[in-house]
Order: structure tokens, then C-alpha cells, then sequence
């Protein structure tokens, strides 16, 4: 037996083992049989067609409670007793079971143990007539990467599934808990956590719920996903290129990146470079159903202090604004030539644009300008995340790439890098943080000539797209370069019938626009405020949410 063969039938060996390890932890009465899995109609449409219903695994009152409530109309109702944290845990993990069974959303999943402290918590209330803490009794999903104590975080490398289980909680997953949080499943992501398709060869694709034939987006896919399923109310994701916003946007939820380090992310198993090394940093931020949600998840965990768990997160609190305010002055990025929009994404950020218009905002057409380039803050961006030593995790395992990742996309075909690679490393590291000061500073100066309050964007020039089609991320990525926190709000569908004719893209990176194949999945617009105006952010959201309805 060859070496190459020997390191395959290894790594095969390590996923079979894995895969039926977590199969057994799905409860034999919240199985779907294949005949009912074989039943999904041939469009992928899962949300449209009401599988969970149809299932018969869920009480009516457990469709209830997860088909018909936030988590803050959830929350006093676990507080007071209304609703059991048993209960409202119980449905959570059937539905998460059976959005797994259909759409690989998920990496790990502890039922069991979610259910026993749940219990615990049911519990506590009665007998101290309080509650542990804010988010008493809710469930929360949370991102393969975060660590949870007696579980894996394999981060979809093979190589990983030798490792031990984490012998201590990252510092979000620690808050979650004395938060009163149940933590009950992790989700799924793509092999590195750099593309925009959440595969992996350990857990597999995972599928969007509303067209199973499209990406769920990455690396927070299996969230995306989750979430959409309402096999959970309040999902964590991480950040550093669009990883938040790009499910939520292929999806159909709301998602919020915040400012680097105001949520503690800390303690993750992450694979973004070598510690230390200077470069763009992920954000931890919610996925929800509604934009009170991800206020109340933002709130919630700032006014608990987390430089208390993590070193690096800031000490600045939510505060809560007092704006009487109702009209904002909006800025609107211009569409860039390399990355052209696809007719659903233009067709529904000018529907927000009209509406807002009519609602009595101050709308400023912001025109294209060589210092505010997106093209080019791509091609910088990309380049922070090559410039420096990487530990390959893949080749160690003999795994193969997965698709997306065998692509490689990159903004490479807009133009050279920034900076000279041949550059020694510190004039490198140095003429790349004067490349991004300046671009920083051309986007001070746009917003403080022209008055603006926020920025509205595409979420991406595309929707939801086939699989290993999505891309490169250029509408997402130039606010993590600036570190602006950015909020995804849903908002219309792609329509054949409105949007019929075809779009090419020859570049060989972007996705093509095919009416017939996305038809029907969601669109987004992203709201954009300055470094640390993250309040400001969800508040202006919240505004223009209201009035693009």
C-alpha cells in the first residue's frame, strides 16, 4: 500500500468515526427516515415547503415556540416561568436535529447535556425565584471555532479530529454560560474559514434551507443555515471577511460585525495566520431573526463586562442612545466596475433607496474615487492575509481540498498588490499599515464632508449563488479592513420574472448570474457605520428597517 494510500484510508477512517460518533447522539424518535429525507421536493425549497411540520417530530406547542418568537419575546416568559427552559431547549434540539438531517448545519452537537442544564436551570428558578442570568433558560447555537469545555473544535481540518476535546471555554462561550445560556449545538464551516462555501470533508456541505441547491455562504454557513431553519433563535458567527454577513445575506437573517474586540473572542480554535503577526482581525457577532435580537445580544454581553473573561476585548459599554432623531443623511456606495452587481441586488438596494427617499432621508450618491477604491482596498486586504507564515493543516492529514478552497479566489485580476512583496518583513508590515491609514483616511473625510450618518451598501453583487460559485468578497471585506461595525438586514427576493435576463461574469472568480437558479433566494442591504459606532449602527438599522417596509 502506497503512502498516499495509507494517509487516505487514514483520514477516512478518522471521519467515518467521527460522523458515527455524532450520528448516535441524535435521539432515535428525532430521526427521519430516508424515505422521508428522499420526500424533499426536487427545488431544495426545505423553509417554503414546511418540512418540520411535516415531520411529525415536533409538538404543535414546540412548532410554537420555535416558529413564533424572538429571544427577547422568549426571554420574560423563561424569567417568570411561562416557558420551561426544558421546553423551549427541547424543541430547540429537535429542530436543530432535523436541520442537521437535512442540511449538514451542524459540526457538534450535545443534546443531552444541553437538556440537563436546562433542567438545572428550571431548577434554579424555582427554588431561588430568580434567574441565573439575563438570557436565563435560552439556547444559544454558536460557531464550530468557539470552545466549549469537554468538546471538539476541529474547524473542518481532519488533522484536528486527533486532538483532544477543549479542556476550558473560550471567553464567549464562558460569558454565555453565566449569562444563563444553554449552549446546545456547534455549526458547521468551510475547510480554513476562508471561503464563501461552508464545506468541509469532516461534517460535509452545508445547504441552504431556502434552496438547498445554493451555498448556505461561509465561514459562519452552518449558522446561516441553523438560524434560517429557526433551529435556532440567536446563533454566534465570526467575522474577518465577511463571514458573518454572507450567510446572513444567502440565508435570508440578520447578522451583525461589530467592532474588532467589543465581543471577547478570545480562546477560539481559529487557522487565520500566526498569533502576533500584524494583520485584519475577526469579529464575534450575532445572527437572529430580528434586529432587536442582535441589539440584545450586543447589549446583553457588553453590560457584562467582557475584559472581565478576555484580555483583548475592550472595556468600553453599550451605551444606549437617546436620538430623537427620524431622518438620516445616507451615504450610498458606488458599484464597483470589477464586482458589478446582479440585477436582484441592484434592484433591491434601489428599492431601499426609494424608499428611503420617500420616508425623508438624505440620500448622497456617493461617486467612485481613486483614494475610496474598493478594487484596490480588496487587493490590500488580501494582501494582509498572505504577507505573512501560515501552518498548513491540511497536507499533514492527506485530506484533499475541498472545492471552494481549491479555487483560491482572489482580487488578483483587479490590478497588483499594494505593496511590494519583496519588501523585508518590517518595511512591509510598515508601508501595509500606511497603505491602510490612508485609505482610512480618505473614508474620514467622505464621512465627515458629506454629514453622513451611515452607509448603505450590497450585502454582496450577488445572492445566494450554486455551490463553489461565490466568490470573492468585495462588498464585505473593505469594512473589515476599516474595522466599521456592519449590519445585514433582509430584504426582498430574486425574481426570474422581474430580474429575467442572464448575467456573465468572464473573470473566472465572480459568480454569473443565472435567473432561473436563484430564483427566490433572499436579498440583503448592509448598513455601515465608523470604527466603534456600533450602537449608532443597529439604531440606524433599526430606523431604516422600518421604513423600507
Amino acid at each position: 500500500m502506497t503512502q498516499d494510500s495509507t494517509s487516505t484510508e487514514t483520514w477516512r477512517t478518522l471521519v467515518a468515526q467521527k460522523r458515527k460518533q455524532l450520528d448516535a447522539q441524535i435521539p432515535s424518535e428525532w430521526r427521519l427516515s430516508d424515505e422521508f429525507l428522499a420526500s424533499v421536493p426536487s427545488n431544495g425549497r426545505l423553509i417554503e415547503t414546511g418540512v418540520v411540520r411535516r415531520t411529525g417530530i415536533l409538538s404543535d406547542d414546540e412548532l410554537d415556540i420555535t416558529e413564533n418568537y424572538s429571544a427577547a419575546e422568549l426571554l420574560p416568559k423563561l424569567a417568570y416561568g411561562e416557558l420551561s427552559s426544558l421546553a423551549v431547549t427541547t424543541a430547540f434540539c429537535k429542530r436543530a436535529a432535523i436541520a442537521q438531517q437535512w442540511t449538514s448545519c451542524l459540526t457538534e452537537h450535545f443534546f443531552a447535556r444541553a437538556l440537563e442544564r436546562a433542567q438545572y436551570l428550571d431548577e434554579y428558578l424555582k427554588r431561588e425565584k430568580k434567574v441565573v442570568g439575563p438570557f436565563h433558560g435560552l439556547p444559544v447555537s454558536i460557531k464550530d471555532s468557539f470552545c466549549v469545555e469537554g468538546i471538539q473544535s476541529t474547524v473542518g481540518y481532519v488533522s484536528f479530529l486527533e486532538n483532544e476535546p477543549a479542556t476550558s471555554n473560550s471567553a464567549l462561550v464562558e460569558m454565555l454560560l453565566n449569562l444563563g445560556a444553554v449552549l446546545y449545538v456547534k455549526t458547521n464551516i468551510p475547510q480554513t474559514m476562508m471561503t464563501g462555501d461552508s464545506e468541509n470533508n469532516i461534517f460535509g456541505r452545508t445547504l441552504n434551507p431556502h434552496n438547498t441547491h445554493l451555498t448556505a455562504g461561509g465561514s459562519s454557513g452552518g449558522e446561516g443555515a441553523l438560524v434560517a431553519f429557526r433551529g435556532s433563535i440567536l446563533g454566534i458567527g465570526t467575522d474577518i471577511a465577511g463571514s458573518i454577513r454572507i450567510p446572513s445575506l444567502c440565508c435570508g437573517v440578520y447578522g451583525f460585525k461589530p467592532t474588532t474586540d467589543r465581543i471577547p473572542w478570545g480562546g477560539q480554535v481559529a487557522d487565520l495566520a500566526m498569533e502576533g503577526v500584524p494583520g485584519l482581525k475577526p469579529s464575534a457577532g450575532p445572527l437572529a431573526h430580528t434586529l432587536n435580537d442582535l441589539e440584545l445580544f450586543m447589549s446583553t454581553v457588553l453590560d457584562a463586562e467582557p475584559w472581565k473573561y478576555d484580555a483583548t476585548a475592550s472595556a468600553a459599554p453599550w451605551y444606549k442612545l437617546s436620538k430623537s432623531q427620524t431622518e438620516l443623511t445616507i451615504g450610498v456606495l458606488p458599484e464597483d466596475v470589477h464586482f458589478p452587481l446582479h440585477p436582484p441586488v441592484r434592484r433591491a438596494l434601489n428599492s431601499a433607496i426609494d424608499a428611503l427617499n420617500k420616508q425623508g432621508h438624505r440620500i448622497v450618491q456617493l461617486e467612485n474615487d481613486p483614494t475610496r477604491d474598493l478594487a484596490y482596498v480588496n487587493r490590500l486586504a488580501f494582501q494582509y492575509f498572505v504577507y505573512g507564515p501560515h501552518v498548513d493543516h491540511i497536507e499533514s492529514s492527506g485530506e484533499p481540498l475541498v472545492a471552494s478552497v481549491a479555487k483560491m479566489a482572489s482580487p488578483m485580476f483587479t490590478g497588483p498588490f499594494p505593496v511590494d512583496m519583496e519588501l523585508p518583513p518590517f518595511e512591509k508590515i510598515n508601508a501595509l499599515h500606511l497603505a491602510r491609514q490612508k485609505y482610512a483616511d480618505a473614508w474620514r473625510k467622505t464621512w465627515v464632508e458629506n454629514g453622513l450618518d451611515v452607509i448603505l451598501a450590497p450585502a454582496a453583487q450577488n445572492t445566494a449563488v450554486p455551490h463553489d460559485t461565490f466568490g470573492w468578497p468585495p462588498y464585505t471585506l473593505v469594512w473589515n479592513l476599516l474595522d466599521y461595525p456592519a449590519c445585514i438586514i433582509p430584504y426582498g427576493k430574486s425574481s426570474k420574472e422581474l430580474d429575467p435576463e442572464p448575467m456573465d461574469v468572464t473573470d473566472g472568480v465572480q459568480p454569473s448570474y443565472d435567473p432561473n437558479a436563484v430564483d427566490g433566494a433572499p436579498c440583503a442591504i448592509q448598513v455601515i457605520t465608523p470604527h466603534f459606532q456600533d450602537e449608532k449602527c443597529l439604531w440606524a438599522a433599526r430606523i431604516i428597517d422600518q421604513d423600507i417596509r
